[in-house]
């Protein structure tokens, strides 16, 4: 037969497409293997398939009417589809990530809303960039007006579409810790609203930014579910942006408020803390003053926990304070009427304390006014001896004018 002299051509049918493949017979009677067929078949590659954009898919899937505009009328108006995609092609957009623009709200859109910012495209805006304090559940139509405009920030690249996304959520971020940093520069106390708690402590709003206020920092109570929704004033530890930390402090703003107050010789109230053999720490308004056991009575005490007691109330003087580090040094023994009152009878001795804490002091300032007295008694004597001096040394007939200048420095220091 003649197969061996000539080329033998095989149809394969495969899923409704033919592939014709001629055989090449070799002249020495030995053919090529079938399994080379199969190699050539698979070395075919299939066609990329071009990706269609959105518009592309939907101007595939439009139905309405075409409008052709005819050349009179484009001549007329002096404008046409061509020069328009000529315009649009030409335009330089340079919009890259991070930068702010200019836009404005156009519609509400599912998860979001779409935003006009000039570019070939709408941008798009998330939900939860759209600010930066959001309750749960909250609609993007509570967020953002339509028609609104303002700033958006880029955060993303564009996607096949051309569509850009933007934040709000990252600009007010930005601000918000502008405001913080600006607070701390000033150092004022500034009120909050609690939306947490935790073991360690509670978590507040401030500027839209979760700041950590320890428990050990809450003056007065015990950081609880109760605190959650309650407005307190507070004042920075930690400020710190690179780490994204806010630490801050009840007790710092209560006890400096209460400090501005405070004065030496006041008499103030206060309740037992806990007993140390050194004294007892009592809590004045939030803050901690300690009340030495030098300072509880004029008699010695050889056991402190027989005159007070940890919660006992207790009326006591400010003798020394340091309103830097809001520390107060407290006495109870200028009040004491009769040396030991305060170990004999301590009711006695908080009936009258306002009496003989007035006593007391009207007794200090006479002392204070004897001691300048006194004082003033030795310069003046100082500058006599200083007179006679000079009237020696120059005879009683002149008088020395280093000796007025003595006299006039001492009349300064004086006066």
């Amino acid at each position: 037969m003649r197969l061996e002299r000539s080329g033998q051509i095989f149809l394969l049918l495969f899923e409704g497409v033919m592939v014709f493949v001629e055989l090449l017979v070799c002249l020495q009677g030995r053919s090529r293997p079938t399994t080379a067929l199969f190699q050539e078949a698979a070395t075919l590659e299939k066609a990329p398939v071009q990706q269609m954009t959105r518009f592309d898919r939907i101007k595939a899937k439009y139905k309405g009417p075409q409008i052709s505009i005819s050349p009179e009328v484009e001549e007329e108006v002096g404008f046409s589809y061509a020069s328009f995609d000529e315009a649009v092609a030409a335009t330089d957009y340079n919009f890259n990530r991070n930068d702010v623009v200019k836009g404005t709200v156009v519609q509400y859109d599912k998860g979001g809303c779409i935003i006009d910012i000039g570019a070939k495209a709408s941008a798009f805006l998330p939900l939860q960039e759209a600010a930066l304090i959001q309750g749960q559940g909250t609609a993007i139509e509570s967020l953002i007006d339509i028609d609104e405009e303002r700033n958006f920030e880029i955060i993303s690249e564009e996607d096949e579409n051309g569509q850009l996304m933007v934040s709000v959520r990252r600009i007010q971020y930005r601000e918000a810790w502008d405001a913080v940093v600006a607070k701390q520069a000033t150092d004022e106390a500034f009120d909050a609203e609690c939306v947490s708690v935790n073991r360690g402590g509670a978590i507040f709003l401030v500027e839209g930014l979760r700041a950590f206020l320890p428990g050990s920092h809450l003056t007065g109570r015990l950081p609880d579910e109760d605190l959650i929704g309650q407005t307190l004033p507070l004042k920075f530890l930690e400020v710190n942006q690179d780490d994204n930390k806010l630490v801050v402090s009840n007790r710092r703003a209560v006890v400096e408020a209460q400090m501005e107050d405070l004065s030496r010789g006041d008499v103030i109230d206060g309740i037992v803390k806990a007993l140390k053999p050194y004294g007892a720490f009592v809590e004045v308004g939030g803050m901690s003053g300690l009340l030495h056991i030098s300072q509880i009575s004029m008699d010695r005490i050889n056991d402190l926990e027989r005159v007070l007691q940890p919660g006992q109330k207790i009326k006591c003087m400010i003798i020394d304070h340091d309103k830097v580090n809001g520390r107060i040094a407290l006495s109870t023994k200028t009040l004491e009427p009769e040396p030991g009152d305060m170990i004999k009878d301590p009711e006695r001795v908080y009936e009258q304390a306002e009496e003989t804490a007035r006593v007391y002091l009207e007794k200090q300032e006479a002392e204070r006014k004897k001691r300048e007295a006194s004082a003033k008694d030795i310069v003046l004597g100082l500058g006599d001896a200083l007179d006679d001096l000079g009237v020696g040394m120059d005879g009683d007939s002149k008088e020395s004018s280093d000796g007025d200048d003595a006299s006039d420095n001492l009349d300064s220091l004086l006066n």
